[in-house]
């Protein structure tokens, strides 16, 4: 089934209908505090730099013991021809006469370029030709630390904190980025892991001190799997964006061993009749103990969250009181479409009583915080469980939903709540053709992102990004007209289109109370491959621009097929 009719572009409009006029060309060059990390592109990026060009950037830390990194994207073009006609060149200092740390040119991405002292000069030359999309790259403060700051792009690899095994040095702010070619997946698994822990009884704290934080996508800016610390090992992670980051931050007190994880990419198996009703890992331990909490747990840790894979054989999760206010909750790590869950009562090792849920509600969320209960039709949708402690019962869900964070909350139950379960599904990424484009990763850079007005003028286009924001794009009326009000995103090279993903957000600050919660219902789509001329996608019975209402759910109809 077709998600959408196939359509060839680099640039991708959700609007209403309304025709959209192309970028003016951008200013060459500047200074750049590197006290927030920024981005520096060639004129027109992702489109053909123009030619003659000769534009200098100059970028500067607040303190003169600071230094600088640069990261480049992926997407690098300059014309080759041994960098005489056109290349970046990158030098230390703030002119021409510093030491060169690079030129560079031809479509290989360079490595992480450091400075050696507070202030790095970037120069940028094209001849008279058009040779290529040039480059775009983020630049921010490097602390301390050997090869801190790393990109990854062979099939597999190890990554480990600075000196490992030895201690690794105070005050760093290290990242390393695995770039995943497109129809490969990556897992990174943890070999040893021994960073400074929050000193808190009874268990680790938030890790305060010295951490690992990983990202589904690009850092501070795809969504977060995950923040490390103390002894004890992460599980295995996997990336839903084709990209995975990795920051470690260090204070100026306790240093420990480290870590070292390996990476390993492999081919995707797809096939056209793929099935998305996978188990997503309780049964077998791929979802680890970690991911799986609970609003509360029986007195006698003898019935924890742990417990509540389907078929364990040692009791289940229950609350510590039986009641419709209890959940139990599964953090997948990233974005997955939920088809189907199936749940298990137990019977007690202890007393031998059978006890089982007989009715429940799903609530997911993609960000742990805003929670949406599962509906179908208006209603709040009962899903019916158990009839006895050993069975198993399958629920498909109605109408498929994309979360990270699933809860399941009792509503009856026999004796009381004892619960054993399996969630079923997928990434949207394991079918034909669905590759995430950027917008989640950050791949796409804001300037990339452009919208026909703005609420907030000093808000960040980066707002629109699916999920890592809780707020979203505000036009600036507060009362929008259908057709005047539009959402550009610029895909870089021409792209073969096959769906789109919207979510709703919080107000902004000047919003009415109405959009505390705000969401589009109904919207179009265009594209073009030049920004000028726009092509409606059309509706095949009228002819007419399609108005889109549940798209997501014909995203999901394409997924899901009959489970097994």
């Amino acid at each position: 089934m077709d998600i959408l009719p196939w359509l060839c572009g680099c640039l991708l409009a959700v609007c209403l209908p309304q025709i959209v006029i192309g970028e003016e060309g951008e200013a060459c060059g500047g200074h750049f505090d590197a006290s927030n990390a920024g981005y520096i592109t060639t004129p027109g990026y992702p489109l053909e730099y123009p030619p003659h060009q000769s534009c200098r950037w100059v970028v500067t830390a607040p303190e003169p013991s600071q230094r600088i990194v640069l990261n480049f994207n992926p997407h690098f073009e300059l014309e080759k021809l041994d960098c005489r006609y056109d290349f970046i060149e990158i030098r230390d200092g703030n002119s021409e006469n510093g030491d060169l740390l690079g030129k560079h040119c031809s479509n290989i991405a360079p490595p992480a370029i450091i400075s050696s002292g507070p202030v790095l000069h970037i120069k940028f030359v094209s001849d008279y030709a058009h040779q290529g999309a040039g480059f775009s790259l983020r630049y921010e403060i490097f602390k301390t630390g050997s090869d801190c700051s790393r990109n990854f792009t062979s099939q597999n690899g190890i990554i480990e904190s600075p000196g490992f095994p030895d201690k690794y040095p105070h005050n760093l702010e290290c990242s390393f980025i695995i770039i995943v070619p497109p129809a490969m997946d990556v897992a990174l698994t943890f070999l040893t892991f021994d960073l400074e822990n929050d000193p808190l009884p009874g268990g680790e704290g938030d890790c305060k001190y010295d951490w690992l934080e990983v990202w589904d996508g690009l850092p501070q800016v795809g969504p977060l799997i995950g923040r490390y610390c103390g002894t004890k090992i992460p599980p295995e992670i996997t990336s839903s964006t084709g990209i995975l980051s990795l920051s470690f931050h260090t204070d100026m007190a306790v240093a420990k061993d480290g870590f070292s994880a390996r990476y390993n990419m492999t081919h995707k198996d797809v096939s056209h009749t793929f099935h998305c009703s996978n188990a997503l890992g309780l049964e077998s331990g791929k979802i680890s103990d970690d991911q799986i909490t609970a609003s509360s747990s029986f007195y006698d840790n003898t019935w924890l969250p742990r417990q509540a894979r389907l078929n364990n054989g040692n009791n289940a999760w229950t609350p510590n009181e039986d009641s419709n206010k209890e959940y139990i909750q599964v953090d997948l790590h990233v974005l997955k479409v939920l088809t189907g869950i199936s749940t298990q009562g137990a019977v007690s090792k202890e007393t031998q009583k059978s006890y089982y849920v007989t009715t429940f509600k799903l609530e997911v969320s993609t960000n742990g915080e805003d929670w949406m209960v599962y509906r179908y039709g208006k209603n709040h949708k009962i899903f019916n469980a158990n009839t006895d402690s050993t069975e198993v019962v399958l629920n498909r869900i109605p109408q498929p939903v994309l979360a990270r964070f699933v809860r399941v909350r009792p509503q009856t139950w026999k004796t009381g709540i004892a619960l054993r379960l399996e969630l079923y599904g997928c990434q949207i990424t394991d079918a034909p053709c669905s590759e995430m484009q950027g917008m989640l990763s950050g791949l796409l850079p804001d300037s990339q992102i452009t919208a026909s007005s703005l609420r907030d003028i000093h808000g960040s286009m980066g707002t629109a990004r699916l999920v890592a924001s809780r707020s979203g794009w505000f036009p600036s009326p507060t009362q929008p007209l259908a057709g005047e009000e539009w959402l550009q995103v610029d895909l870089g090279v021409p792209k073969t289109v096959r769906g789109v993903i919207t979510q709703g957000a919080r107000s902004v600050e000047g919003s009415t109370s109405a959009e505390n919660r705000a969401f589009v219902r109904k919207y179009r789509v265009s594209h073009s491959l030049t920004g000028k001329d726009w092509t409606f996608i059309l509706d095949r019975k009228t002819n007419h621009p399609k108005e889109i209402l549940e798209l997501f759910k014909k995203v999901c109809d394409y997924l899901t097929k009959t489970m097994d």
